[in-house]
């Protein structure tokens, strides 16, 4: 998850104007709120000193203040009842357009909020209203304009100011659009294609698929599936697999609802491969982010170098008491939505970025071109070494440079993070930062992040830059052994003070993912042993928890690279891993047919934690890979099925992801992507994923906006829902490895026809025989490769309206035109130069036609 990135004055809230369902009738608890008593009952900053002009207050603020807090107006001594309900209201405005906050807090240390919202104030008067209920009893709490955080000098105006108890929050109700849920991107050619459908009705609907022009292209029923528990919807699903016309605008209509458009076709999704990467890049600490590469409006100087009132990360100490020396740990990504680096999280992002890369040198299918040199937006594109190394790499430099050095106490463990020593406000670039930065203490789970990531590091950049790949290899060894002397120096959970605390109490996960890369890396047998002796090894559920992988459960990351990565395991060993591979996904998918929105997430108790949509990623990641491994479309079907939900196919009709979809993301929390506070800056960068639905709702809009929310609800594109709409590179780095993937399944879904002139490695002779209304099918598959198969699948779709009945010697299964042949018990290898067959029979209206194109685990094969 993103670290915290609020507390105390920072807990905000930003709420569009809001008026309460009935109007407050408890008592005036603003002292003086018209001004018609002059400057009685307020105050102000030294900086700020306010006077009355035209019967407002009036207050100057200097140029050059940092946070909105360094320049205030504001009254104390106000009573607040907890559980009351409160409308608060003044008119405002500024000699220059600002965002100011409006807290009412407490009046000293910690500063909590009871409201909190980002008010944008303008040249013309304009009058804001805020309904809230208070948490707690205040004798004397204090209302506080905080007009500070500006470049320039601005005069502050207010009037009209005024708090009173007895009102009622008016009831949140999102807007969801269309209750026709789907894809707002798009469906593959050849793959499947489905959605939901909110309604009251419990009967079957019929839905209609037109085309941009509104072209009636098919029809067909909804399936009623009850009321859906993660979002207490009442939901028909539909499929419109069969239709596999590529087009763009198309729609689905039913019962007089209509879809948001999306396209069907099989290159949708390479810009967001792109896009995602990118993000990585827009992120870069301690680097110049260039407009040739991301655009003017995302373009910015580089943060931490030490360019005041920046302080810099290539000289930081450690917090006091924890050591006497200074590190250069300049570079690196920053994490989430504020300007700390941690160790924890970004071993799990650099390793799922290494590991987008070293799938195009494992899975069949994967294509590296897509990655490589010149093809991403890198600074370093252009020097022989793929562009997603390149990005990595620099992630990869400062995780090194968090160890400690040799001869002190600690040597060779990895610092757990580095952030300011206090919260920053929102908007901030990160250049303008004027906290001072701290390293906080080494942890054994961090350490362990070094040992496995460098690992990874050394054998992809082995063929690119063998100086470097040293390098990250004794990085590794010497942090493994370093975790090995110090197996539970654990992160203080309380040590969440300017960034997150990413503590963590069971570190077993973090030595089974180092041990596995080391052993993959190395051929070691000391770290196979670590492996295969870890309690977790053949443990699914341990492994692969069912809620997904997350930064403090790696162990999935090292079964996932043992199962795909050459390495040493015997075979018998190497098969017991991809089976728990294939165990977990098994799982996953099944959760996928069974949800009402497709999503291959299902959380004990339907507990959407934080970064719920990071879980259904790294649950998908898993599903792809065991698609690599078996060529099973149940597994790629999950996989996409589960983007559908990202992109627009859930409850809030939401795509979570910037610039994908009509209805997407775009006010994620973000200290410079702050465009919902300042107009003057951008929103996210395209490609960057939220957060998601998190039951545990712990920031204050999200508090207030979201009590008693379904599961699947508990959502809100708000840049100060930091709890539900927050993003970060933990995030991102599934969404980048999925975007690939889906990106590389290409025409057909997933069935790859093969380069041109290259020859089929099997043979398929399909007869059929006609009679009455029916037909008989035979087929044999030889296998012309130069390897013995073990396992196969045979696909083709129907050019008509075939529907098989009964087949021998195969499992067959129809979805629609698509058909899928899988082995049974005793025909499941197929040697080089072997032959299978099998039969069916089936009805048909038509001609019952033979199919021309047959793929067999995924590669097309010569039709006779």
């Amino acid at each position: 998850m993103g670290a915290l990135a609020a507390a105390g004055l920072l807990a905000g809230v930003l709420t569009a104007p809001a008026v309460a369902a009935e109007a407050a009738d408890g008592p005036e608890l603003i002292t003086n709120g018209d001004f018609s008593a002059g400057t009685t009952g307020w105050w102000w900053t030294e900086n700020s000193p306010g006077k009355i002009v035209d019967g407002r207050l009036c207050a100057d603020v200097p140029a050059g203040t940092e946070n909105p807090w360094d320049a205030i107006v504001g009254q104390n001594d106000i009573p607040l009842t907890a559980g009351e309900g409160y409308e608060l209201s003044f008119t405002a405005s500024a000699t220059a357009p600002i965002t100011i906050r409006t807290n009412v807090q407490m009046a000293a240390e910690p500063w909590t909020t009871e409201h909190s919202s980002a008010d944008q104030v303008g040249t013309e008067a304009r009058t804001v209203t805020h309904v809230f209920t208070a948490k707690a009893d205040h004798e004397a709490a204090q209302l506080a304009f905080q007009i500070g955080g500006s470049d320039e000098a601005y005069t502050f105006c207010v009037d009209d100011v005024s708090l009173t108890g007895g009102a009622e929050p008016p009831v949140y109700e999102p807007d969801t659009g269309s209750p026709v849920r789907v894809n707002q991107v798009g469906y593959l050619t050849e793959g499947p294609k489905s959605g939901t459908f909110v309604t009251d009705k419990t009967s079957p609907l019929t839905w209609t698929l037109k085309d941009a022009s509104g072209a009636t292209q098919a029809t067909g029923t909804t399936t009623p599936k009850g009321v859906d528990p993660t979002s207490r919807q009442h939901v028909h699903t539909f499929d419109f697999g069969d239709f596999t016309e590529a087009g763009e605008g198309y729609t689905v209509t039913i019962d007089g609802e209509t879809s948001e458009p999306f396209d069907i076709g099989d290159d949708l999704y390479g810009s967001l491969r792109s896009d995602a990467l990118a993000y990585f890049y827009h992120n870069r600490s301690g680097i110049e982010i260039d407009a040739d590469l991301v655009g003017e409006k995302y373009a910015r100087p580089a943060g931490h170098v030490g360019v005041a009132p920046n302080q810099g990360d290539t000289k930081v100490p450690c917090q006091p008491g924890v050591c006497d020396y200074t590190l250069d740990v300049s570079g690196g990504w920053y994490d989430a939505g504020d300007h700390g680096k941690y160790v924890v999280n970004g071993g799990i992002s650099v390793a799922q970025v290494m590991s987008t890369y070293e799938r195009t040198l494992t899975a069949e299918d994967a294509d590296g071109e897509k990655l490589g040199d010149g093809k991403l937006r890198v600074p370093e594109r252009g020097n022989g070494v793929p562009d997603v190394l390149d990005e990595a790499r620099w992630q990869m430099d400062f995780m090194m440079k968090m160890m400690v050095p040799a001869g002190e106490e600690f040597a060779g463990m990895a610092h757990h993070k580095i952030h300011d020593k206090a919260w920053t406000g929102l908007p901030m670039r990160p250049d303008q930062d004027p906290q001072p930065r701290e390293l906080h203490p080494p942890s054994t789970a961090a350490t362990l992040n070094v040992a496995a990531t460098a690992a990874q590091c050394a054998r992809l950049f082995k063929p690119h830059d063998a100086a470097f790949a040293d390098r990250c290899l004794k990085a590794a060894e010497t942090a493994w052994a370093a975790a090995k002397k110090y197996p539970n120096k654990l992160a203080d959970p309380n040590d969440g003070t300017g960034g997150g605390a990413y503590s963590d109490d069971n570190v077993g996960d973090e030595f089974y993912w180092a041990a596995a890369e080391l052993f993959i890396t190395t051929g070691k047998d000391t770290y196979r042993q670590e492996v295969l002796n870890s309690p977790l090894h053949g443990d699914a559920e341990a492994v692969f928890p069912r809620g997904g992988l997350s930064w403090g459960s790696t162990a999935g990351l090292g079964a996932l690279s043992l199962a795909t990565v050459p390495n040493k395991l015997t075979e018998a060993q190497l098969k017991a891993v991809r089976e728990l591979v294939t165990e977990a996904a098994d799982g996953y998918a099944a959760d996928s047919r069974g949800a009402a929105y497709g999503v291959p997430y299902a959380p004990e108790n339907n507990h959407y934690v934080w970064g719920s949509n990071s879980q259904v990623l790294n649950n998908m990641v898993v599903l792809a890979t065991a698609h690599d491994l078996t060529g099973e479309g149940v597994y790629r079907d999950a996989v996409l099925r589960g983007l559908d939900y990202l992109l627009g196919r859930n409850p809030l009709n939401q795509s979570y992801v910037t610039g994908y979809g009509e209805r997407d993301s775009r006010n994620q929390h973000h200290r410079f992507w702050a465009h919902q506070l300042d107009p003057d800056l951008p929103n996210p960068a395209p490609g960057s994923v939220a957060g998601g639905p998190n039951v545990d709702i712990q920031d204050p809009v999200a508090q207030e906006k979201l009590k008693g929310c379904a599961p699947a609800m508990c959502y809100i594109d708000d840049i100060e829902s930091w709890a539900t709409n927050e993003i970060t590179i933990n995030w991102n780095a599934p969404l980048a490895w999925i975007a690939s993937y889906v990106d590389d399944l290409g025409p057909g879904g997933g069935e790859d026809p093969g380069e041109p002139g290259e020859t089929p490695s099997c043979e398929v002779t399909y007869t059929s025989h006609r009679w009455n209304n029916g037909f008989t099918s035979n087929v044999a598959v030889k296998n012309t490769g130069t390897v013995t198969l073990s396992g196969w699948e045979l696909t083709w779709s129907f050019a008509d309206d075939q529907k098989i009945t009964q087949a021998w010697n195969a499992q067959i299964t129809q979805t629609g035109r698509n058909v899928v042949a899988k082995p049974v018990q005793w025909n499941g290898t197929i040697p080089t130069g072997g032959t299978v067959s099998f039969g069916f029979n089936g009805t048909a209206g038509s001609q019952a036609a033979n199919p021309t194109a047959i793929s067999l685990n995924g590669k097309a094969c010569t039709v006779k």
